[in-house]
């Protein structure tokens, strides 16, 4: 009995073996379900790449100013992401399935060739998504960093005048440079107002007398004007230049219609320092060491200033080639030891006073290029201009631009170049010409669609006495244009680290004149309120920050107000027809001669607005 009850329980007892296939297929049924309850997890990011495309489609494409909203900025990315994701798989899969058709059919060669295509696509697909820089958070308002600059401290005047522009667009057969696309008249009035707006003087004489005896004193000269002798050096951006014909100065056909400096504002810039300021056409240089001066911005010029001096890394033609001066620019990182020496051109490092004459544009690398980027030009390295550092064994700038080093609290070079003593130094003004802006550093004309400019050119011009000010309000303006490179992770780096340039964030000790003193803060950075009210917080009466003003017609004094004040001008001037009448603003642009009922009339228009 004992042996049948023993036999038994061991033919009921499990084996080690049917232990082990019992546990198995416990776990791979655990296995299996888990992975068919998580199997949708999976398909996430692609269903969310297609609603958000589908989204992005249908909301901006019946209103393209849409792509500008925070929620369009978030989607876009996404978007974005699927569409190269899908292009990838359906490429490589079509690749892979020729491959093994060819492997069939014993063409070996010809599916090597597409396992390697697929392979690539892969490849190609991976990096295009690891390629995508990381975007900034948004904006914090109203939060100054550093000190302002200028007579009026950290005020910007802007000046909007969609009068001034008017071109079909990049497929017209004409270009954007021509004259009959921007008119000259309206021109000279915006950039006298700006002047007026930024010295806070009723006439043009009067605030850039103010503004040169405040930069003067700045600058321990004593309380004193501009005296006549005394050189001028202008800083222009004629980077689109660089295949141009050497011979002939001509640009190719497929750089024509990208933007660069606008002849007619370098027209009536040039008008207000021969004719207002008093400086004679000898004693200015203009132009960007590193490039040529293409025949459609030298034709227009010289026509009208043929002595002024018209400097270029090319010379002939009328135009002067670049020279090296004696003055050293020394870099603040380690990163230059071992480098070959930069200097300062011989025009730049002669002049008295400098003119920082920017475009408004953002940049593909560096998220924006205004006055601070225009100084890559500023420096002459090799007899052919070349800005590349690498290639002479020169410190390379671009590699603190954000594409090489994304972030915030990082030397800039930038800084440096601000800073220096020949270069912002002596910088009296910061210009930004914003007739016909581009989109990126190598961009045709592109018509803005934020307010208030509503699917037209952005036709204005900024100028400012702070250098860091003036490049936050253009990134203020970029940022809410554009939502792709301004709003790159590490764009407004370098207006941080020039605000608080003596206690910058990357703790690096900014000494570009190698004398072993370090810059001071350089200017004010703060961002506005919002992009309707574009107001900052001098604006506000919050703090000591940027001040934006927008004079209009009837500003007489550029104080920002149509009051009382600018009617006593207006009362000065009645029945005056003396030159340069602040009030005389009818007909627009150019007046009458006179100032009379017109006038008072169109002022009595914007005082009810």
């Amino acid at each position: 009995m004992l042996r049948i009850i023993k036999k038994h329980r061991q033919s009921h007892t499990p084996t080690k073996q049917m232990k082990r296939c019992c546990l198995n297929t416990r776990v791979y049924s655990k296995t299996n379900n888990s992975t068919v309850k998580h199997r949708w997890l999976s398909w996430i990011l692609p269903v969310t790449g297609l609603f958000a495309l589908i989204w992005f489609l249908v909301r901006v494409i019946p209103k393209p100013s849409r792509a500008t909203y925070p929620c369009q900025r978030v989607a876009f990315p996404l978007a974005s992401g699927f569409v190269v994701w899908l292009l990838g798989l359906l490429g490589s899969a079509a690749a892979y399935r020729k491959a093994k058709h060819c492997f069939t059919r014993a063409r070996y060669i010809g599916g090597m060739i597409f396992i390697c295509t697929s392979i690539w696509i892969i490849w190609l697909t991976i990096i295009t998504a690891d390629d995508r820089m990381a975007l900034a958070d948004p904006p914090v308002p109203n939060v100054p960093l550093g000190v302002a600059k200028g007579i009026h401290p950290g005020r910007v005047v802007w000046i909007h005048d969609p009068n001034a522009t008017d071109w079909y667009g990049y497929y017209s057969a004409e270009h954007w440079y021509d004259s009959d696309h921007t008119n000259q008249a309206v021109v000279h009035n915006m950039v006298s107002r700006a002047i007026r707006g930024l010295g806070g003087e009723s006439t043009d004489e009067a605030a850039w007398d103010a503004i040169f005896r405040h930069f003067n004193q700045s600058r321990g000269k004593g309380d004193i004007g501009y005296m006549p002798g005394e050189k001028i050096a202008i800083k222009i951006n004629n980077t689109l230049c660089y295949n141009a014909d050497q011979s002939t100065f001509e640009q190719t056909n497929s750089n024509k219609n990208r933007i660069d400096n606008s002849p007619q504002m370098t027209i009536s810039l040039l008008w207000q320092l021969v004719n207002v300021v008093g400086a004679n056409e000898t004693n200015i240089t203009i132009g960007d060491p590193t490039r040529i001066t293409p025949n459609f911005y030298y034709n227009a010029v010289h026509s009208e200033f043929p002595d002024v001096c018209y400097m270029a890394n090319i010379g002939g033609l009328g135009r002067t080639q670049t020279e090296f001066s004696i003055v050293e620019f020394n870099w603040s990182t380690s990163d230059a030891d071992g480098k070959r020496q930069d200097y300062i051109p011989r025009t730049f490092a002669e002049a008295d006073y400098f003119i920082n004459f920017a475009i408004l544009k953002s940049h593909d690398a560096a998220g924006i290029t205004v006055c601070a980027k225009n100084h890559y030009g500023s420096l002459i390295r090799n007899p052919d201009g070349s800005l590349w550092g690498r290639r002479y064994n020169y410190y390379d700038m671009h590699d603190t631009r954000i594409r090489e080093r994304p972030g915030m609290g990082y030397y800039r070079c930038l800084v440096d170049l601000m800073g220096h003593p020949q270069l912002g130094g002596k910088t009296v003004l910061f210009i930004v010409d914003g007739l016909f802006a581009g989109r990126s550093w190598s961009s045709d004309p592109r018509k803005w669609n934020m307010a208030p400019f509503y699917g037209d050119w952005p036709s204005s011009v900024f100028v400012s006495q702070d250098p860091v000010a003036i490049d936050s309000v253009c990134f203020d303006f970029l940022w809410t244009e554009w939502n792709d490179y301004p709003h790159y992770d590490g764009t407004e780096d370098y207006l941080h680290e020039a605000a608080l340039a003596n206690d910058p964030p990357s703790g690096t000790f900014y000494d570009p004149n190698k004398d072993g003193i370090g810059l001071t803060s350089l200017g004010v950075h703060e961002h506005w309120n919002n992009s309707t009210d574009k107001q900052y917080s001098r604006n506000l009466g919050s703090g000591e920050g940027i001040e934006l003003t927008s004079p209009t017609l009837a500003d007489f004094n550029g104080d920002g107000r149509d009051d009382l004040e600018d009617l006593v001008t207006l009362t000065d001037q009645w029945l005056d027809n003396s030159e340069q009448l602040s009030a005389d603003i009818c007909p627009y642009p150019d007046g009458d001669g006179v100032v009379n009922m017109d006038d008072f009339a169109a002022f009595a228009r914007y005082w009810s607005q």
